[in-house]
């Protein structure tokens, strides 16, 4: 018992402290403020607890009660900050409907209390519908959060060639860190295994806590809702289902001019270009180059640009003179990530960076000997045949 108390104090400790420093910070600020009224409210549930596992008086008895209902604050509190996050807009006074859930339980245990009925202090609540609500509420809202992230990414991807760098896969992980405690919690009220018990799902809550300090206090600035959805164009498609390319006659010069600009120009090796820079540098509305990229080019824009990164760095490398390592190419080329640029070189070639230097750095007679071993060469690759 007294290890879970001071795992409890420990954790109510530290996210006291990291909701002061979070309501203070500038960046994100918006999106820290919820964060920090989150961790504030994380640090009250831990608080009452400890207290009252160390001393069971009667108030702190009545506040235990009470506390045990604060859970129906997690997920909706992660969703609104998670949202927030994404759109870059502060939170709105109709966010306190994501309190409904902590309001019901609240006015029916309320209701209980006055009425004189005892409130269960450890176990499952006596209403049949409180756990149910409780889980429902807590993966319906982690599921939420992690679809404001993928609509994010997606936004990220067709107007950034960076966005595997601010794609907010640490998000990710804070919602997989719920997603295994909330877990925990089912299985324990479902199976009631050994060991898997009210105290070690408190203690993890406690031990997440430091894993939200890590990632918060590290965050980088998160790209506005301005900087990734698409900008209005005075003249769209009209037509019923339009792209942005039906009867326009410009197509054809938009994409020529694209071609170009990688091809001449090698924008792609500009790390975070943008396709609102690039039709600035073409002369066409965004809309336009969208659509062109969208439509006749294959992929969304981060594809779109990764694929002409892909083609510079593998001409590089089938160069047996090119003695430069294979990230410094990548960098080069306008990659800011080693892991995004081994994905998509290996999606894209079908084989490792390293791999495919080691097989053009072999002498040309091995590589084109025949079957029959005679010294004859087959048909040469495309990235050896000769123009």
């Amino acid at each position: 018992m007294t290890v879970w108390v001071i795992l409890y104090w420990v954790g109510a400790a530290q996210a006291a402290m990291l909701a002061a420093a979070l309501w203070r910070s500038r960046s994100n600020a918006h999106a820290n403020r919820v964060l920090s009224a989150w961790l504030g409210v994380i640090a009250v549930d831990l608080a009452v607890k400890a207290g009252y596992m160390a001393s069971a008086t009667t108030a702190l008895g009545d506040a235990y009660r009470i506390a045990r209902l604060l859970p129906l604050f997690y997920a909706p509190m992660f969703f609104v900050y998670v949202r927030v996050l994404t759109t870059g807009r502060a939170p709105r006074w109709r966010d306190l409907a994501h309190a409904a859930w902590f309001g019901l339980a609240l006015a029916w245990a309320g209701g209980r209390w006055l009425g004189g009925a005892p409130l269960p202090v450890a176990g499952s609540w006596d209403a049949p519908w409180f756990d149910p609500l409780l889980y429902l509420v807590a993966f319906a809202y982690l599921a939420a959060a992690l679809r404001c992230v993928a609509r994010y990414r997606r936004r990220l991807e067709a107007h950034r060639s960076d966005a595997d760098r601010l794609s907010l896969r640490w998000l990710t992980a804070l919602a997989a860190g719920q997603f295994v405690i909330w877990g925990i919690a089912l299985l324990q009220w479902l199976v009631r295994l050994p060991y898997l018990d009210y105290y070690l799902i408190y203690g993890a809550v406690a031990a997440w806590v430091c894993v939200i300090g890590w990632f918060s206090l590290s965050q980088p600035p998160v790209a506005t809702t301005a900087e990734t959805d698409p900008v209005a164009d005075p003249s769209p498609d009209p037509s019923p289902g339009g792209d942005g390319l039906a009867g326009d006659a410009r197509v054809d010069d938009v994409e020529a001019r694209l071609s170009e600009l990688m091809a001449r120009e090698r924008l792609y090796r500009e790390p975070a270009l943008t396709i609102a820079q690039l039709a600035r540098r073409s002369g066409y509305p965004e809309y336009l180059v969208s659509a062109v990229i969208n439509r006749r080019l294959g992929g969304n824009f981060w594809e779109y640009v990764n694929r002409h990164r892909i083609e510079a760095v593998r001409a590089s490398l089938s160069d047996p003179a090119e003695s430069r390592a294979i990230l410094e190419l990548a960098y080069d080329a306008g990659f800011t990530s080693k892991s995004t640029f081994n994905t998509a070189f290996k999606r894209l070639v079908g084989e490792t960076p390293s791999a495919f230097r080691r097989r053009h750095a072999e002498p040309e007679p091995a590589r084109g000997k025949s079957p029959d071993g005679d010294g004859a060469t087959g048909p040469a690759s495309p990235s050896t045949r000769p123009d």
